[in-house]
């Protein structure tokens, strides 16, 4: 049953601890509403979780005996098996109480759902590309020396590679204006993001919005680099100036361990949100 899963958790690392949820009830309606903001905890309210699969081959997640809602009041239901599975082991994996602000696929479903910024895919294409005029990979320091080729020993492998892959012109600056991104590249991004489906798109520009770029975002989605890769060359200054001058230990790993999960949640929900299939089983024979 998990099997697209683990083969995707090959890519994105350990982004899901993987539970067995069955199938097992589906009755009647349950509006759970809740801000990740507003309420961060709370306690666990259920047992059991499972998933089925309701109008028009959309699949839902079961509470016991109780159906889940969005926080706008909608049926919670995602496109396929795949990602059902993916939501219901966030909702599975909560202990006595429930921390919201750790399940980002739930997040990013909600969000897909509810639109609550009531935007189409041409706005959210737009908001997307604004990355690209600030991304993190195409302003560089001039100083210190140190930082300076870092910055280009590291940066520039990941910004030649997308430049060769959609045949664009990105370039660096180390300018408070940044490099001046042509029409054309941007029509070429454009063109591509408009392939995504609403979801998909959806989980994009949370990864975008993550890295602060759309460079490595871009790589990662494209698995030209790893979780790991992306987020630690989206944090390249701050992990020199950690080097140089030491960190607070603690609070350094949470920031980076907090900053993987939700990137890798985020690269998860694009691939996931992109399935059309439901995930294959086979029976294991001894």
């Amino acid at each position: 049953m998990f099997r697209s899963l683990v083969k995707l958790q090959s890519h994105f690392g350990n982004a899901l601890s993987l539970s067995k949820v069955y199938p097992r009830s589906q009755h009647s309606l349950f509006a759970l509403k809740y801000s990740t903001a507003a309420a961060a905890e709370r306690k666990r309210f259920y047992q059991d979780v499972s998933i089925s699969q309701g109008e028009g081959g959309l699949y839902e997640i079961n509470l016991d005996r109780r159906k889940l809602k969005t926080p706008g009041g909608k049926l919670f239901t995602v496109p396929n098996e795949a990602l059902a599975i993916a939501v219901a082991t966030e909702w599975d994996a909560q202990q006595d109480t429930l921390k919201f602000y750790t399940m980002h696929l739930t997040t990013l479903c909600n969000t897909a759902l509810d639109n609550p910024t009531q935007r189409n895919k041409d706005q959210m294409i737009s908001a997307a590309l604004k990355f690209l005029e600030t991304d993190t990979v195409c302003y560089r320091v001039d100083e210190p020396h140190a930082l300076v080729e870092l910055q280009k020993n590291e940066w520039d492998p990941v910004l030649h590679w997308i430049e060769n892959r959609y045949n664009v012109t990105i370039g660096s600056s180390s300018s408070i204006l940044g490099p001046e991104i042509p029409e054309a590249t941007k029509e070429t991004f454009r063109q591509h993001l408009n392939s995504y489906n609403f979801w998909s798109l959806t989980g994009l520009e949370y990864v975008i919005t993550q890295l602060k770029s759309v460079v490595l975002a871009m790589g990662m989605i494209d698995r030209h680099l790893s979780v790991e890769q992306a987020v630690l060359l989206s944090r390249l200054e701050e992990e020199y100036q950690i080097r140089r001058w030491g960190n607070v230990e603690w609070a350094h790993d949470y920031d980076m361990y907090e900053l993987r999960a939700r990137t890798a949640a985020g690269a998860l929900f694009v691939h996931l949100s992109s399935e059309s299939s439901t995930v294959k089983r086979k029976l294991m024979q001894d």
